[in-house]
């Protein structure tokens, strides 16, 4: 049984992502943790002064969240009949961040499903950040969904990779489990400038081509000087429904590089983004 956190704010947004979520592990025996956390946006002095004086100003935000996530269950369940798909609701007043590591630990959660509205203006602070946020602190694999991306099945998926390294079996484990699930063709590409590899990179290629557990895959050796628009466009000729990226993080230079091809891509990305930390046991 997969154990799926869900965090929402309660916004078309949110309930975007748990629409997709639902919709593709529809066949799976699934629990959902609907989580919402009532923190005020600006948490400070000012706030804490006036609650103190004001306790029931911590009820109202406690009342709203759960009222909130009893609502979004509601229209759920109405949406969405699957016996396959049980529930549980999370009101917490917390850190988002923090909230989320606690439940990993103690509840073995095993994915994290939230919406990204990405870089719009003012949006990008208080949406985008959020999420790549999420990305960079939490310890488990996140997919990251675009605002009103609809589901459409999973026909093509995308895993960029440098060759650098030997990848764990636990890393692939939800590239090889999504792409056998719904019969995704899987692109495993490698951006290069000079469209070469050297002979250890294609010795690491080897050793993934024996870990990767779908038939329907290719290798591309893609042309490019930009890492982020190299992936955009490839997303765009090849139709691709999903985005995987493994996090690695074996040296200081490749963790900042790494972080800001995430943030880019987390900000801006068109499709669906699974986001697999290098630490995943």
């Amino acid at each position: 049984m997969k154990k799926i956190l869900l965090p929402t704010d309660f916004s078309d947004n949110a309930f975007n992502a748990i629409e997709y979520a639902l919709q593709l592990f529809e066949k799976e025996v699934c629990t959902f943790y609907l989580l919402n956390i009532y923190t005020p946006i600006v948490y400070d002095t000012e706030y804490v002064g006036y609650s103190s004086i004001n306790p029931g100003l911590d009820e109202i935000y406690k009342k709203n969240s759960i009222t909130g996530l009893h609502k979004t269950e509601k229209k759920i369940r109405e949406s969405f009949d699957n016996k396959l798909h049980q529930f549980k609701e999370i009101s917490s007043f917390n850190i988002l961040t923090d909230e989320i590591n606690d439940l990993v630990e103690k509840e073995a959660i095993d994915l994290i499903v939230m919406g990204t509205q990405g870089a719009t203006g003012a949006k990008e602070v208080l949406f985008g950040s959020t999420t790549v946020r999420v990305i960079h602190r939490t310890k488990i694999p996140v997919i990251a969904i675009p605002s009103a991306y609809a589901f459409n099945g999973l026909e093509n998926l995308l895993f960029p990779t440098d060759y650098d390294i030997d990848y764990h079996e636990s890393q692939l484990h939800w590239i090889n489990y999504l792409a056998k699930n719904n019969q995704s063709k899987l692109h495993i590409i490698h951006i290069s400038e000079d469209d070469f590899l050297t002979a250890e990179q294609k010795k690491k290629k080897v050793k993934l081509t024996e870990k990767i557990q779908t038939e329907n895959y290719k290798f591309n050796l893609v042309e490019g000087k930009h890492i982020a628009k190299t992936i955009y466009r490839y997303e765009k000729e090849n139709n691709i429904d999903l985005l995987a990226m493994i996090s690695n993080k074996h040296s200081f230079f490749e963790n900042l590089f790494f972080k800001q091809i995430i943030d880019e891509i987390g900000f801006h990305t068109n499709v669906p983004f699974l986001v697999i930390p290098a630490n995943k046991k």
